[in-house]
Order: structure tokens, then sequence, then C-alpha cells
């Protein structure tokens, strides 16, 4: 498959090169293309044939649900039962934004987007791009991260093109992401609202409107076992090629253990990569140092981490020591992406 390669600006968005993406969209074709969170491989997501090419694309289990991406809440309507109150409400105060919401499926929605469950996840996007691409196709698209499954997700097209050149019709290249982790995902199907995965909005800012919200123990552990309604609960994801430690605990602790283990490690031969931060970089003396950024500013470090991983993966790094950062805010989003990059390899010091 040839894969057309286009640059789009969000704030200046050429027409002609969009209405070739919505061609494709239309057409039953993939088109990679950009949000505020990472890059989304997109199809129409009513389409089951379509929808059926991302998980080939991708290598994607089956059983991993998909979240169809929308241009307003209007759309909204015809993809579910009822849109609840409290639904109504965070669709008003969050969107659009890295927020998705879990809610019962109407019969419109295809069962390969849901894993033949009776809820949908629903996100609009807040990136100019993609909110154009859904409002010209005039369709839910379904639009998991696009890169291969397990994979480190991507927050630029180039990380979009090492994993699915020819794989795909178009990648629009619309430059890097801003929040650089996938969406928060809000079940509100139930009686209790939960989160299924942290995301770029966080539990403390959710509890402004829902102060009983709950967070779904598999956030913070391996998934087997779980039947998953939410994309990111049950399978291996964001990992780098080699193995991965993350060390969690206070962080003079954390710091002591990575300088010990890079020591022990090297004495038998295996390259070390060590994920810091800018408070600690300078305490490392060996090893491939890179900083995802500041810890009084997790939001760097969100939108780093990915990409971070890939650049390790080009530096034929034996192990990755990582640092672990506090489980607050957005930290929670992070130690989870962390966490199952590292397959649940954590150690507390």
């Amino acid at each position: 498959m040839e894969t057309r390669i286009v640059k789009i600006d969000e704030n200046h968005i050429d027409k002609g090169l969009m209405e070739e993406a919505v061609e494709i969209i239309k057409n039953g074709g993939l088109v990679a293309f950009p949000t505020e969170t990472v890059y989304g491989l997109g199809a129409n997501g009513l389409n089951e044939e379509a929808v059926r090419k991302i998980f080939q694309a991708k290598g994607r289990p089956q059983d991993n649900p998909l979240i169809l991406h929308v241009h307003s809440t209007q759309q909204v309507k015809e993809l579910v039962v009822e849109i609840p109150e409290i639904a109504r409400i965070c669709m008003e105060k969050f969107w659009p934004g890295p927020i998705t919401f879990l809610l019962k499926r109407s019969q419109i929605v295809p069962d390969i987007i849901t894993a033949g469950l009776d809820t949908v996840a629903i996100r609009m996007p807040e990136n100019k791009i993609a909110l154009e691409l859904i409002r010209m196709a005039n369709t839910p698209i379904a639009a998991p991260s696009a890169n291969i499954s397990g994979r480190p997700s991507p927050t630029s097209a180039n990380h979009v093109i090492d994993d699915l050149m020819g794989k795909v019709h178009m990648i629009i290249d619309g430059g890097k992401t801003g929040v650089g982790l996938e969406s928060t995902v809000l079940d509100l199907s139930g009686d209790l609202p939960m989160i299924l995965r942290p995301g770029g909005v966080t539990k403390e800012e959710l509890s402004q409107i829902i102060p009983n919200i709950a967070i779904d123990s598999s956030i913070m552990r391996e998934g087997e076992g779980i039947v998953p309604k939410s994309p990111g609960q049950k399978y291996r994801h964001y990992a780098p090629k080699a193995e991965m430690i993350v060390y969690n605990g206070e962080i003079h602790s954390i710091v002591e253990a990575i300088r010990d283990n890079t020591k022990r490690y090297k004495e038998i031969g295996k390259s070390v990569g060590i994920i810091c931060t800018d408070e600690t970089k300078g305490l490392y003396t060996h090893g491939y140092i890179i900083s995802m950024g500041s810890r009084k500013n997790k939001e760097t470090i969100a939108r780093n981490l990915f990409n971070i991983l890939r650049t390790l993966d080009g530096k034929e790094i034996d192990i990755i020591l990582a640092e672990g950062v506090e489980l607050s805010d957005l930290g929670i989003a992070i130690m989870n992406r962390m966490m199952k990059a590292a397959s649940g390899n954590v150690i507390d010091v």
C-alpha cells in the first residue's frame, strides 16, 4: 500500500488536502491524524470493514474496544441510548478535550467498535485538524493510537511513519501533540462514575463535578484476566524494545537505587538507559541519561514520555531504569503508562 504523507497547519488548514483525507475515510480507508493527546489511526466508525483494517494495520487484539471521535454533541445522540445528565455536564465542561466518556451504545454502533459490549467510548478531540476531518467526513471516526499495538504511542508524525508506513493510506503531519498521553476514559454507563484510564483530565478536576468518582483498580496493575471496557486496560502497552524497570518511592531512594543498579548492570556488560527528571539529571554519571522534564511541571513529563521511550529504542539500550513520579494529579496517568511500558516491573524503594 502506498502511504501519502501531507503536512497541514492546524491554524491554517488546507481544505484541498483535507478533502483528500475525507475521501479516503468515506471510501473505507485509513488516515492517521494528529489530536491533542497522541496521533490517531482513523477510519469510518460506522463501517465495519473499514474498522477491521485498523486492527489489521496495528496488529491490535479484537477484544480491545475502540473510541469513536465526534465533532459535536449532536453526533453523540445517535451513538448512545441516552446522554445522562452528568455526562452532559461533563461534556460542556471538558469537551473538546482529552477525555472519553463510556455510555450505553445504540444499535447503530458496530460490535467491532465495542468488542461486543453494551457500551461505547466517545471523545471530542480539541485539535482543529481532527475536528475538521470528522466534520467534513460527517461520520464518527474510530481512532486508536496510530502505532503498532504495544509500542509507545506516537506524539509526532515521524513516530507514525516509523510504525505504519505502507499500512495506511494517508498520514497527516500536524506537528507534535500537546498533551502526550491518551485521553482519560470515564465510565458513565453505570451507577458509579469510574475512571477506567487516567489521562489529561485528572481525578482532581473531575471530583469537582463528581464527588463520588472512583478509579478502576486495574489502573496501577497489570491487566491479565481483565475483560477490557476501555482501551489501555488489559494489554501490554507503550513498551520500548529494552527491558524497563520503574522505581517508585522517595526521590533520594530512587536515585540511589538507580545508581547502584546502573553500576551492577554495567559490570555484566549491559548498556543502561536512565529516564530521570531535571532535578536529578546531574546525580547520574553513567548510562545514557535523558530527562522527562521537571517534577514541578508534570505536563512536560507527560508530553515527553513516549518520545523518550522511542528515542531509547534507537540507542541499542539493554535495560531502562526509570524514575517514578508522585501519584497525584497527572502523575497517576504518567505512572499508569510507565507501569504498562515496564510490563508491571515496578520496584518500591
